[in-house]
């Protein structure tokens, strides 16, 4: 094989929680009571556009999760030798950003280095200098006069191949639409875009078309030269921006795996029982609520630290150690950030504890955790739904400042946490080395904005108070 495959700890909760995520889809699709107020949510541009961005970055997110060795060129046929080297799939997709590494700082779509360096002349005198840049623009021979057009010109390429896929993928998509409603092509067409229809596909088309130009973009113009400059040890600076979404990504998602079960179990028992049951859930989380989470998660990640400090042995390479830590990390914050949902939804079985086919089915009989589980659970999960979309943009920025402050992922992992944190001594440079910074705060902003917007339809959408008023 080419390549010999390796499954990090937090790529098989990723992945397991992405089948949760298929199967509660197809699930939801065959119940009217589950998918009406999702289709609500689909039917506002906000939604729908919030969503093709979310899963833009989710899919950047799956990508960077498939992890594998590749195979050495110089192995034997007989029996293959894989590197050490642990690579993903987004690193193929980004072989020239992630292997053109520069010797130092360079700015955004420089030729030249960021800072003058001594150089030998031909008369044998020493002269200060701004040197060439190993890759970017090395393709160009006088970069002064030429890399205007040049970078005009690869942006005008990477458009048309954006153009190329963007229709390409509509044309099938009206294809599939024309077969659906028994239409020619071009009435289809002409229905699929129509400002009658159901879901807003003209505002999704726009962006599938903005997005794809991005990265169509992106690429082309990353091939020769560093969109984002290069960082203190030469590497790319996008190329870092483009890693740390899978961190943002899993610090939101996993943190809620390990945060619902412990907020749902004990905030439906601690409003269905009361009592003693009652006084022992909230004397636990009043508890947990009184301590610092700072000091608790700095406490805890010292505690990861010296155990593996301790037994090294059981790490194989720095990719694995640091995987442990984004884990515990997950762990630690998932632990600190449940009591708030669990509070709300102890309140909420208050409520639905006293309604009357609750009183109806305890009249008949029936169990108590039946009741529990069949008709109480389910009719505050409208409540899980939009707390955890509305905690997701908090979880990443939490990680960002939490790395900020030396205590959130290994350094050695990227995050946008880790790069404002390098950026800080940047900053304070002459003269200023501000890409570092405005990359991880403008993909950043992007996925907290766009959540954020999500979770405001989600809640519109699933909130029956105002799903009755509409």
């Amino acid at each position: 094989m080419p390549f010999q495959p390796v499954i990090l700890i937090t790529d098989a909760l990723f992945f397991i929680l992405t089948a949760l995520l298929v199967v509660f889809i197809l699930f939801a699709r065959k119940r009217e009571h589950i998918s009406r107020p999702w289709k609500k949510v689909f039917k506002r541009s906000t939604g729908a556009v919030s969503l093709v961005v979310l899963s833009t970055y989710y899919s950047i997110a799956v990508l960077d999760s498939m992890h594998f060795n590749p195979r050495l060129e110089n192995a034997s046929t007989e029996q293959a030798t894989y590197s050490n080297e642990i690579l993903s799939v987004l690193d193929v997709f980004m072989t020239p950003m992630r292997t053109q590494v520069e010797k130092t700082f360079s700015a955004p779509l420089a030729t030249h280095l960021l800072s003058k360096v001594m150089v030998p002349q031909e008369d044998g005198s020493m002269q200060q200098v701004y040197p060439r840049l190993k890759y970017g623009g090395a393709h160009l021979e006088n970069p002064d006069q030429d890399k205007l057009v040049d970078i005009v010109l690869l942006v005008v390429r990477g458009i048309l191949y954006a153009a190329i896929v963007w229709l390409v993928m509509w044309a099938v998509i009206s294809f599939i639409y024309s077969r659906k409603v028994k239409l020619t092509i071009s009435k289809s067409i002409s229905k699929l875009f129509s400002s009658d229809q159901e879901y807003p596909v003209c505002a999704i088309a726009i962006t599938t078309g903005i997005i794809i130009t991005i990265v169509s973009v992106s690429m082309v113009v990353g091939s020769y030269y560093h969109l984002f400059g290069t960082d203190k040890v030469g590497q790319d600076v996008f190329y870092q921006a483009i890693k740390s979404i899978r961190t943002g990504i899993l610090i939101g998602t996993l943190t809620t795996i390990v945060m619902l079960p412990v907020a749902i179990t004990l905030g439906a028992m601690a409003g269905f029982f009361r009592g003693w049951v009652d006084d022992v859930i909230q004397y636990l989380y009043t508890t947990l609520n009184s301590i610092p989470g700072v000091l608790l998660i700095a406490a805890s990640i010292l505690l990861v630290q010296i155990y593996m400090s301790n037994n090294e042995e059981n790490f194989n390479s720095l990719v694995e150690r640091a995987d442990i830590r984004l884990l515990f990390l997950c762990l630690i914050l998932g632990i600190t950030s449940w009591t708030g949902l669990c509070r709300l939804l102890r309140a909420e079985t208050f409520k639905l504890r006293e309604m009357e086919y609750i009183q109806a089915a305890t009249a008949f009989g029936v169990t108590k955790f039946r009741i529990l589980v069949r008709h109480v659970m389910p009719n505050f999960m409208h409540i899980v739904l939009i707390t955890v979309a509305l905690d997701f943009s908090g979880l990443v920025l939490a990680e960002a400042v939490l790395s900020y402050i030396n205590i959130g992922v290994d350094p050695a992992t990227n995050s946008w946490g880790n790069m404002i944190n390098q950026a800080r001594l940047e900053m304070a440079r002459d003269p200023v080395v501000w890409w570092s910074l405005t990359a991880a705060f403008v993909f950043m902003f992007i996925l907290v904005l766009f959540a954020n917007l999500f979770a405001d339809v989600v809640r519109d959408a699933l909130d029956p108070r105002v799903a009755g008023s509409e």
